[in-house]
């Protein structure tokens, strides 16, 4: 199989590259000055062990790269850029006949819990990633994976349930990568999972990491309201207690010379002045959820917007007090 990585920033690069280097065939597809850097440089890997140097294949467009009947698509953008990347690719011709939507696999390496129906609504064979993976992008043709013994926990499985030889033979080729990559017949429970942890992102965006005792304990606040929300809606989820087993001595955070910890993917979305934020399918699945069941969500509602604003205003990380932020979200109407 080829791995087609629609995003290389940090999971998309994180997965690409250690996928590269472990000998499978990968095409990284990138734009602007990472896209460049990568042609020009290669990807710096940045790991615990050390650098990895990777001269990856790397494409601008999908009219860049000939789609052949053993390639698989892994999208690795926010969710805020699913829709137009799913149209790019959906009708792209591969070889032998036919389209991307109709003979190639599609797996969303991505937060939150939206991307796979908008996926399914494009293309046939739709495939969820749960990204146990602290990577790091903010510089240009560079990405950094501060974990070991294993790089991150990729839990896999076939959307909405069910497993088959593509998934099975894309978590064994993960795990010879350096990957945990279980795979499971409901890999949204794990994903509704993992959405309660990302609840807090907003939180490190605005405030940074290390932000402080209320910037955590608002963090915190959002993680409750939305568990509150999610048993009211009656989603199922994975344990905090199957997470712990999971990657428990098997992920760990381990120094990388001159990288700072804890930078979260909106946190990077700020740092990059990006313009754009996934608090949207974050804090805003709770809200839309709270809506729908009758429930008032006002910490995740003020999360979003507050996150929003910042994205679009382009002002930096940590550019609000844990103090400043929860009376925000305190005076929320």
């Amino acid at each position: 199989m080829r791995y087609i990585i629609i995003g290389a920033g940090a999971i998309g690069g994180a997965i690409g590259g250690r996928l590269h280097d472990s000998g499978h065939d990968v095409v990284l597809v990138a734009r602007g000055r990472h896209h460049d850097t990568l042609r020009d440089r290669g990807l710096r890997l940045r790991t615990p062990d050390g650098d990895l140097e990777l001269s990856v294949p790397v494409a601008g467009r999908p009219e860049d790269v000939g789609l052949r009947p053993d390639d698989v698509l892994v999208l690795a953008v926010k969710t805020q850029d699913s829709g137009a990347a799913l149209d790019a690719w959906a009708h792209r011709p591969v070889e032998g006949g036919g389209t991307a939507a109709r003979r190639l696999p599609l797996i969303c390496a991505q937060n939150g819990v939206e991307n796979e129906r908008l996926a399914l609504r494009r293309f046939q064979r739709v495939y969820g990633m749960c990204v146990w993976l602290p990577a790091t992008h903010v510089e240009p043709g560079e990405v950094t994976v501060p974990c070991g013994p294993y790089a991150g926990a990729l839990t896999l499985g076939r959307f909405p349930s069910g497993q088959d030889d593509v998934v099975r033979r894309m978590g064994a080729d993960l795990e010879k990568s350096g990957f945990l990559a279980p795979v499971v017949d409901h890999v949204m429970r794990w994903k509704y999972a993992k959405l309660v942890t990302n609840l807090g992102n907003a939180v490190n965006a605005l405030c940074g990491p290390g932000a402080g005792p209320e910037a955590k304990a608002l963090a915190e606040r959002a993680r409750e309201e939305g568990a509150a929300v999610l048993d009211a809606a009656g989603t199922d989820r994975a344990s905090a207690g199957e997470l712990s087993e999971l990657v428990a001595g098997k992920v760990e955070m381990r120094p990388v010379a001159g990288v700072q910890h804890g930078r979260g993917s909106s946190w990077q979305s700020l740092a990059r002045g990006s313009g754009t934020i996934e608090s949207d399918f974050l804090n805003g699945e709770i809200v839309l959820l709270g809506r729908l069941h009758g429930i008032a969500t006002p910490v995740n509602e003020a999360l979003r917007e507050a996150a929003n604003e910042a994205a679009r205003a382009h002002r930096p990380p940590g550019s609000m007090t844990g103090a400043e932020l929860g009376a925000r979200v305190d005076a929320f109407r």
